[in-house]
């Protein structure tokens, strides 16, 4: 005996009820509507005021590039972009050789690491006000503990402090965003070993192999995914950085360690000239988004694996 669905053809299957298309929409559109208006409206205004002349807060008229090509000619642009590129250059890739050293030495299940792992978490925790003025007191000059114990007791420093030293200012700012940011990559890159399937050590201790050869024919590869996405994510957030420079040197002396976040600040709110800090901000911003595109063709068409 046949039931009456054995007997009925085969159909295709049946559309979703109408209602369920906008439901992934509906469940997106909180999220959607806040980026919109927290992102997306400020970056559009920058863009119109970077083709105004927007001088003490008043948007008068459109000028086109003026804004763009004034900034190009200026000396001051330049050797901003020069700092924040001999910044990333030292600390971003000192951080991460640090930071995956550290990795691998955690991982080999140390003594006391369930202690450790929480104390590397101080530096990256504070806030970067708090870190600025915590090495503003340590290399403060005379009486700084840093300062005083060791760098003018052993004739290491000549000036008052060393974010007074045109030549040291910048390489103090370096050696402050290692000391903060090298065991945040630590971490990182500790909980992606971790992750890491065990299978292919197996394997390889049966064949003989050393713990070099595992780590150039195993670990690396299977981790880089993880370290490309850790060091550009890194190498954006350096590039950009403000809190800790505008704390301890304010970009001086001079303009030693000026980067164009700082620039940027002092266009808007010294000179008022926020229609060439717009251009500024918008010339950041398209080459970081060059970069990025560049960096994730190449990432992807090298590794496979975004």
């Amino acid at each position: 005996m046949t039931s009456v669905t054995d007997t009925l053809p085969a159909t295709a299957a049946a559309p979703a009820p109408r209602g369920r298309f906008w439901y992934p929409y509906l469940l997106i559109a909180p999220s959607m509507i806040t980026l919109t208006v927290v992102s997306l409206i400020p970056f559009l205004y920058t863009v119109y005021l970077s083709f105004h002349a927007a001088k003490f807060g008043r948007v008068t008229e459109f000028i086109g590039f003026d804004n763009y090509l004034q900034l190009l000619g200026d000396g001051r642009f330049w050797n901003s972009m020069g700092v924040a590129a001999i910044f990333v250059g030292i600390a971003v890739p000192i951080e991460f050789m640090l930071g995956l050293a550290g990795a691998l030495v955690l991982n080999q299940n140390v003594r006391g690491r369930s202690v450790l792992i929480p104390l590397l978490f101080m530096p990256t925790m504070m806030a970067p006000i708090v870190v600025g003025l915590l090495w503003k007191i340590m290399l403060a000059g005379s009486w700084g503990f840093l300062s005083y114990n060791v760098l003018e007791r052993f004739n290491l420093i000549g000036e008052t402090s060393a974010f007074a030293s045109p030549d040291l200012a910048l390489y103090a700012l370096i050696f402050v965003d290692i000391w903060q940011w090298t065991p945040f990559m630590m971490l990182a890159f500790f909980a992606g070993l971790q992750a890491l399937p065990l299978g292919p050590y197996r394997a390889a201790a049966v064949d003989g192999a050393n713990p070099l050869q595992m780590f150039f024919h195993i670990t690396l590869p299977m981790l880089t995914p993880l370290l490309v996405v850790i060091g550009l994510l890194r190498f954006i957030d350096a590039f950009k950085v403000f809190d800790t420079v505008y704390i301890l040197t304010g970009g001086g002396p001079g303009t030693a360690t000026e980067t164009p976040s700082i620039l940027a600040n002092k266009m808007t709110f010294e000179f008022w000239n926020i229609g060439e800090a717009s251009a500024l901000a918008v010339l950041v911003w398209l080459a970081f988004f060059a970069f990025c595109n560049v960096f994730y063709q190449v990432a992807k068409k090298r590794l496979n694996a975004f």
